[in-house]
């Protein structure tokens, strides 16, 4: 019999009673686009070929750099709540200010 406890408050999640929610996260490393001149074509076709190379990257070693990481995480109810109101916990680190002393 496979068992669940939330990821957030430990409480055990009961497979027959409680409602169990997945977060799935996935980290990767983003591709974004540049602004193109007319002096970077040479610098572009590098970066083309360097892509090519890179795609065909072993995933291991993605994984190794840290270039490409998941989570999951099981939620109980209050918890899915909590959550989807402040996914990041912005708000619960902005409540942890310190003194300047």
């Amino acid at each position: 019999m496979v068992h669940y406890t939330c990821d957030m408050c430990g409480k055990p999640l009961l497979a027959d009673e409680d409602t169990r929610y997945v977060v799935k996260i996935e980290v990767y490393t983003a591709c974004d686009a540049m602004e193109m001149d007319d002096d970077m074509d040479e610098e572009i076709e590098d970066m083309e070929e360097e892509n090519e190379r890179d795609d065909a990257a072993d995933p291991a070693e993605m994984l190794e750099n840290g270039e490409y990481k998941t989570f999951r995480f099981d939620l109980c109810t209050k918890c899915h709540e909590k959550y989807l109101q402040d996914p990041l916990f912005l708000k619960s680190w902005n409540r942890t200010r310190f003194s300047e002393n």
